[in-house]
């Protein structure tokens, strides 16, 4: 049992302790089962579907607010039976329970006295709780997309973006009518936070990653539950700042723990093992993108295209450059700090005899992918098939282009798949 666990278990049981005598929740002893009574059928557990747990919570503190205090706790009572290692909805329990024998000034109303070693822990469910009423109330406008979700391919399935001042993760599906919410949850984070930037450094790393893989859980150790799904930092912009680190990934959390506090992982995103699994069978490897950002900019869909059309003419302009065959003028779309492990002048030859290959053929750009990243600087990470005229099937690219002087430049080109 981790520190944590033992940490709530003993505020849940001061709780119990404070409430003697007006009624306790804990399960009466069952009488002596009879010498030749039939043992009782073992109930089917189903697995806990996603989200749950917290829409219950929920409920449980709309009733607190509507003064139905009986009702709480018998939804609280059912709630921590059903999920034994959600501290967040223990505490609450413990509230509940301690109410009917004295007032409460504020949650988690532990008595100085009784909390001992508790107060962090005790803080830390708070910030919890916060944090998921935060995200509940503040929710997204309907419609709306995060403003880095320029433009979706067909093969993106599905999108990821994570606010990390919510603690929140947004499921999207890429529809035919564009980019829909369809589930959020509460996330843990870094120990000291975001923006990372060196190995072990205890932070979250911010900026537009893609699925790399999925883990078996049966590979990993019960600290990440029901499995991971590693993401791609450092990426390329992340290399051309000089970040280092590795093995960031979405996971879950230990068999003892249902949620871990807000800034508690080594630099991970750590999801409720339900939620993690709903992942788990929807996100598609490599072409799954994964949006880490300080705080989400929501905005309408439409609000997009004139971005999107601004940045598509000059990717329009690099590829007619190409098809001519001219070099000069294709290589103007290059920075002078282009680096996929070659240098500019190390690429402009591969890149010639590609363009020779081509006989004066045409390029054309099919299932394209826009996402658009802004902090210091402006980047745009493009994903797109590159195909010959005459053609069904080409290459899969990527490109990372940079605003520098106003204008795009081409800092990063590779094939991917």
């Amino acid at each position: 049992m981790t520190r944590y666990t033992k940490a709530f278990l003993t505020l849940w049981l001061v709780a119990l302790y404070l409430s003697t005598g007006a009624g306790s929740a804990w399960a009466k002893p069952s009488k002596v089962a009879k010498k030749h009574s039939k043992p009782a059928p073992v109930p089917v557990v189903k697995a806990p579907k996603d989200g749950l747990a917290e829409a219950r919570l929920i409920e449980i503190y709309r009733l607190i607010g509507k003064s139905d205090s009986r009702t709480a706790l018998q939804k609280s009572e059912q709630l921590v039976h059903d999920f034994p290692n959600f501290a967040l909805a223990h505490l609450v329990y413990g509230d509940l329970l301690s109410a009917r024998t004295r007032p409460l000034t504020k949650f988690g109303d532990v008595p100085a006295s009784q909390l001992k070693n508790g107060t962090e822990v005790l803080n830390e469910l708070k910030d919890e709780s916060q944090l998921r009423l935060k995200a509940l109330r503040e929710r997204p406008p309907s419609g709306s997309v995060p403003a880095e979700f320029l433009q979706m391919s067909a093969y993106n399935k599905h999108a990821i973006a994570i606010d990390a001042a919510k603690s929140r993760l947004y499921l999207f599906e890429n529809q035919s009518h564009g980019l829909s919410l369809v589930a959020d949850y509460y996330i843990s984070v870094g120990k000291l936070g975001i923006e990372k930037k060196i190995e072990g450094d205890q932070r979250t790393p911010l900026g537009v990653y893609f699925i790399t893989s999925q883990l078996d859980p049966k590979s990993l150790k019960d600290y990440y539950g029901s499995g991971a799904l590693p993401i791609n930092y450092p990426n390329v912009l992340d290399l051309k700042r000089g970040k280092t680190g590795g093995g960031i990934w979405l996971h879950g959390t230990p068999p003892d723990q249902f949620s871990r506090p807000p800034l508690a992982s080594d630099g991970c995103v750590v999801l409720a093992n339900p939620d993690l699994e709903r992942l788990l069978r929807t996100v598609e490897i490599r072409s799954t993108p994964v949006l880490i950002s300080r705080n989400l900019k929501w905005v309408p869909p439409q609000s997009l295209q004139p971005r999107s059309h601004e940045f598509t003419t000059q990717l329009n302009a690099w590829l007619q450059a190409k098809s001519s065959g001219n070099m000069n003028t294709l290589s103007q779309f290059y920075a002078p700090d282009f680096n996929n492990g070659k240098t500019l002048a190390d690429w402009l030859p591969k890149l010639r005899s590609e363009v020779a290959a081509m006989q004066g053929r045409e390029w054309a750009i099919k299932d394209l992918s826009l996402l658009h990243w802004v902090d210091a600087n402006e980047t745009m990470v493009v994903t797109f098939g590159e195909v010959a005229t005459g053609q069904r099937t080409g290459t899969t690219k990527r490109q990372y282009w940079s605003r520098q002087n106003k204008q795009w430049k081409i800092i990063y080109e590779g094939i991917i798949g």
